[in-house]
């Protein structure tokens, strides 16, 4: 014993580098061991479901899986397959795996898929903009968009899961319980946003429309990398020193709320007797209804022209309503004066949430708008963090358009927070 404390007291740089190493060696093996008991806990949980009795007339439910393996750097595929797919196998479901290869490919395999009973979408925010776009395009769009979509977080900025899973630091933990949510089959109703161009076929978002300096620097954020945590004050800084002020001009038409009309109840009504049937045809036959002409109440837009440093479009998927009277998505135009050093400290902040509205902004509820931009226009819109060439769009609320599996405890947090 004497020896080794000796050895160790002559060589204390060794030892202080063997110790920092050994105690980096352990965290992660327990890392490891609380993952693996993470994913088993999963794996026990769906195994209920899959052991649950059905008719043998009864066909097993399909789920398609659209799995992007670029999503998170490339590690998507092997996230999915070790945290995901034995919890979807397990359940009992037909399962599925579509891989897509490049980019926009999610959308035109969305246009020669047949009928599934559940659509995942294994990816970020872009895989999701794709599948959604793909389904809306479709010309049977009314029915397609009735099959409840769940979502994997897998990608490296994952919006919708803010809004359906709790919050987790854990990625094994976040993706399981998210993967657990399908099976559990609480959804929610989410809106969609409908942004079509002058000759572009329309595109799809759960989440916004972004387009101005702030959005411009965020993208650029990664060429800086080398600077650590400093990358993304790095890349404002420099934007401000290229161009300063910095302002985008347009006109903005746009047309206010909108009623939600009543909820459709999901259980359809039974079918009458046979003779109700027939006594109803045949009054509607000898005495028809009359049919009186439906007064179509004009739109009541308003114009507006703006000069922004930013300007968003965002849905209220985010914080999420179930109970509210109107549909509306929100529309931040923020001010123009704004100073260097505002814009900085700013820009950081928008990189974790991108849909702050700053004090000082002009903020419009609208169910439609029309932007208009000057000729020459140049720059890019972020249409749910994907870049899309600036143009004039028309952008439309799709309200309640699809519905989303979610934990069933964010739905009782929505349902609570709605009644208080």
């Amino acid at each position: 014993m004497a020896k080794v404390v000796a050895a160790l007291r002559n060589h204390w740089k060794k030892s202080t580098v063997g110790a920092c190493l050994l105690g980096w060696g352990g965290h992660w093996l327990y890392g490891r061991h609380c993952d693996n008991l993470l994913r088993r806990a999963a794996c026990q949980e769906a195994q209920a479901f899959g052991n649950e009795l059905i008719l043998p007339t009864m066909p097993l439910k399909k789920a398609t899986v659209f799995l992007n393996p670029a999503a998170c750097k490339g590690k998507a595929r092997n996230l999915f397959e070790k945290n995901a797919a034995p919890i979807l196998h397990l359940s009992g479901l037909d399962v599925t795996v579509v891989k897509t290869d490049y980019e926009g490919q999610a959308k035109k395999l969305l246009e020669l898929m047949e009928k599934t009973d559940l659509i995942i979408i294994a990816g970020g925010d872009g895989t999701v903009q794709e599948v959604i776009t793909g389904l809306l395009r479709r010309a049977d769009e009314a029915a397609f968009s009735k099959i409840p979509i769940g979502f994997i977080p897998l990608g490296k900025t994952c919006t919708l899961s803010h809004t359906l899973y709790p919050e987790s630091t854990n990625q094994v933990q976040h993706i399981t319980n998210a993967t657990l949510a399908i099976l559990k089959g609480e959804t929610v109703p989410l809106d969609v946003l409908q942004i079509k161009g002058e000759k572009e076929q329309p595109v799809f978002a759960v989440s916004s429309l972004r387009w101005g300096s702030y959005r411009d620097a965020g993208v650029k954020a990664s060429k800086y990398w080398y600077l650590g945590p400093l990358k993304t004050k790095a890349a404002h800084f420099f934007s401000t020193v290229k161009e300063w002020p910095q302002k985008h001009q347009a006109a903005l038409m746009y047309v206010g709320p909108t009623e939600r009309p009543p909820e459709e109840p999901e259980e359809k009504p039974s079918r009458p007797p046979l003779y109700v049937r027939l006594y109803r045809r045949l009054r509607s036959y000898w005495s028809p209804p009359k049919e009186f002409p439906r007064e179509v109440t004009p739109e009541d837009w308003e114009e507006l022209k703006l000069s922004t440093i930013e300007l968003s479009i965002a849905t209220r998927n985010r914080q999420l309503d179930l109970t509210r009277t109107e549909d509306f998505m929100d529309i931040c135009i923020e001010a123009e004066t704004v100073s260097k050093g505002e814009f900085v400290h700013r820009g950081s902040q928008k990189m974790h949430d991108p849909h702050t509205c700053p004090e000082g902004s002009q903020c419009i509820q609208a169910s439609r708008c029309i932007l208009q931009l000057p000729e020459g226009t140049e720059g890019s819109f972020g249409i749910d963090n994907e870049e899309y060439e600036a143009m004039p769009v028309e952008v439309k609320l799709l309200p309640r358009k699809l519905r989303f599996f979610c934990d069933p405890r964010m739905r009782e947090q929505m349902l609570h927070a709605a009644v208080q």
